[in-house]
């Protein structure tokens, strides 16, 4: 099966673990290494951000 390339950029994904707090286990230990729900707080505050970002748009 073919893998999905990622739809957040590398720069997006460690900005969003500063600002929620877990950026330190994703230096340690990658990605694989972060929890489920910080990687669901992770999804849901990048979809926080794109849509500000449609708001300042069309303002």
């Amino acid at each position: 099966m073919a893998r999905r390339r990622g739809m957040m950029s590398e720069q997006l994904k460690e900005e969003i673990a500063k600002e929620l707090g877990f950026y330190d286990t994703v230096q340690r230990e990658g990605w694989g290494g972060i929890k489920a729900r910080d990687a669901g707080n992770m999804v849901k505050r990048a979809i926080e951000k794109a849509e500000a970002s449609m708001q300042q748009g069309k303002s």
